[in-house]
């Protein structure tokens, strides 16, 4: 009996085993992790990116003063600072406008040069006089010049509208070389080193800079400051440092090369190909679990699900809609559904440029156009917020994989708050608001406009002709054309002020409200600087003093508060269409340990806490 019991036990251990070794083949390839990426890096500086490729990249070589505690994006751990500052330990003081970091010792860059204060200093001032147009130097600017740009000081101190003004054929005026002077002293007062302490002074209290300075956060890096002047980038001077502002991209020194003090270095980048990474064995912590790391530029989705069904691949990236075409793959395993902190909008322009539009049809209120202010009626943007079906949308585009927001705000970031209102589909309530706009005028008339998408944005397209379809159901006379354009072209209309209506969003930089009602909603941020006069009118009277205050004030809850009227104020002006919150996925061998997900990290992995 006892020896057919053994037998039956031992059948049954030797299933369990072939079913174990079909599932989790031999881990293939155990000292190197490969990643599988649609996109690839634009640079290797890293001030530079501002894009999920070339951050991911960084994320590995370079790092910074403080790091994400795991998946927490509220929650900090020291990292090249030895202290998170705080006011309990003495290192915030005179009410938040001063903030200490203690830097820490014998830590090395990958060519051996030890890291040191000046490193701090050098790399926080040259992400602002780097930069680069487009780029993330904004981030750090604000907290530590009081403005988004350098160039803002310059031209308040020189007395010019622009900051071109100040040079001929490229050469700086010389009568103009005191307000660069003037502007830098600004920049050089607000960071201090004392010992091995490097204090950060601010013009106002700004609560958001440790997030803005942790791991991750674009320009957040500390790099070499010898080894970076060496090779021809700004050698850290006030009398030239205009040269060595925004550079052309093949044209900056550190385009592509890399030396940071993270768990790997940079072996090789081919452009538009890979990247090759080797572990640091000289790094500070204990060296990473795997010695090489390869992220590979596949285009194709096919060849990345058979790559990562053959094991070839660790990680790939899966668009959404193909999700289930690799769920089921023995050996793969799939985290879905998971918060992506962003949101994307459908922004009406209030006041529309007509000079040579072809977007507005006649150009005025006669049925077969729409005159510049067609926005900056309040009733109309009511018209539109309820025209659009939310729900249906997130469904049949996004498969369900997408939340409705309720403001600039997205959930997961710090001043979200659930209770704030939401338009919904509502095509009664649409009509209400649209025979009430231009004193009736629009209803008896009708209008005719365009909605541009970007070439190839299929999920605006959705949003385009969801518009246009529900516009004439309400009314034959409202008549929507969607028309797309390339990149180039949008950003140039869009800038001009030429698109009525137009779809895009806005991701997090760093955990906090700020990062979004900014762009979003402040008269002169990155979507208010684009929708016209009308808008930034309103903003300037409705939006931009809670905007301002919020950012000078270190209270939590009052700053809560205040996070909450704006987002109630831009649902009662229906100042921007919030159309959704994506939600994202992550798909990688079942053999691969440590992965975390942490929703500042978008589109970055944290390679050292990885083993297979």
């Amino acid at each position: 009996m006892n020896f057919k019991k053994s037998i039956i036990l031992g059948i049954a251990l030797l299933f369990v085993l072939l079913m174990s070794a079909t599932a989790f083949p031999n881990v293939v390839n155990p000292n190197t992790i490969i990643q599988v990426t649609e996109g690839g890096i634009v640079s290797l500086d890293p001030f530079w990116p501002y894009s999920p490729p070339s951050n991911n990249v960084d994320f590995q070589i370079y790092e910074s003063l403080v790091q994400y505690d795991g998946p927490s994006t509220t929650r900090f751990l020291p990292m090249l600072s030895t202290n998170v500052p705080s006011v309990k330990d003495g290192t915030i003081q005179d009410n938040g406008k001063t903030y200490i970091f203690h830097i820490r010792k014998n830590v090395y860059f990958h060519n051996g040069d030890l890291l040191t204060p000046e490193d701090v200093k050098y790399s926080l001032e040259r992400q602002i006089v780097f930069d680069r147009s487009g780029g993330p130097s904004w981030m750090i600017a604000m907290p530590l010049i009081g403005v988004n740009s350098i160039e803002d000081l310059v031209t308040k101190y020189a007395g010019v509208s622009k900051y071109s003004a100040l040079f001929s054929d490229g050469v700086l005026k010389p009568e103009y070389k005191d307000a660069m002077l003037k502007a830098f002293a600004v920049l050089d007062k607000s960071i201090e080193i004392k010992g091995d302490d490097v204090i950060i002074h601010m013009p106002k209290p700004y609560p958001s800079l440790i997030s803005i300075v942790a791991h991750g956060i674009c320009g957040s890096y500390i790099i070499d400051k010898k080894w970076a002047v060496d090779n021809g980038a700004w050698p850290g001077t006030a009398d030239t440092w205009w040269k060595y502002h925004n550079p052309v991209r093949e044209k900056d020194p550190l385009y592509s090369i890399a030396n940071g003090t993270g768990p790997y270095k940079l072996v090789k980048w081919e452009r538009g190909i890979e990247v090759t990474l080797k572990r640091f064995d000289n790094y500070w912590r204990a060296p990473a679990k795997v010695e090489n790391i390869i992220i590979k530029v596949v285009k194709e989705f096919t060849t990345r699900k058979l790559m990562l069904q053959h094991g070839d691949a660790d990680i790939a990236a899966i668009p959404q809609q193909y999700l289930s075409l690799v769920k089921n793959i023995p050996g793969v395993k799939v985290f879905e559904k998971l918060p992506i902190l962003g949101v994307d909008a459908g922004f009406m322009t209030y006041t529309i440029n007509m000079n040579g539009n072809p977007y507005v049809g006649s150009g005025k209120l006669d049925g077969n156009g729409i005159p510049s202010n067609f926005f900056s009626d309040i009733n109309v943007r009511k018209a539109f917020s309820y025209m659009f079906p939310y729900d249906l949308y997130i469904k049949e585009v996004w498969n369900g994989n997408a939340l409705q927001p309720n403001g600039p705000i997205p959930k997961g970031i710090f001043g979200y708050d659930p209770t704030v209102p939401k338009y919904h589909f509502d095509l009664a309530k649409s009509e209400e608001y649209f025979k009430k706009a231009f004193n009736g005028e629009l209803w008896k008339k009708g209008f005719k406009m365009s909605i541009v998408y970007i070439t190839g944005a299929a999920q605006s397209r959705q949003v385009a002709n969801m518009l246009s379809a529900y516009a004439r159901k309400i009314n034959p006379r409202f008549k929507i054309e969607v028309r797309s354009e390339l990149w180039s072209s949008y950003v140039r209309d869009r800038l001009e002020w030429k698109l009525p209506y137009f779809m895009t969003g806005w991701f997090a930089d760093y955990p906090d409200a700020d990062d979004f009602v900014y762009p979003f909603l402040y008269s002169t941020g990155y979507y208010g600087l684009t929708l016209g006069k009308g808008y930034q009118e309103l903003a300037k009277k409705v939006f931009d003093p809670l905007i301002d205050e919020a950012r000078s004030i270190t209270n939590i809850q009052e700053r809560l508060k205040i996070y909450k009227e704006l987002s109630v104020k831009a649902y009662d002006e229906a100042a921007i269409m919030w159309l959704y919150q994506p939600l994202g996925n992550h798909v990688q061998r079942s053999w691969i340990k440590g992965w975390y997900y942490n929703p500042m990290l978008r589109g970055m992995i944290d390679f050292y806490a990885l083993s297979k």
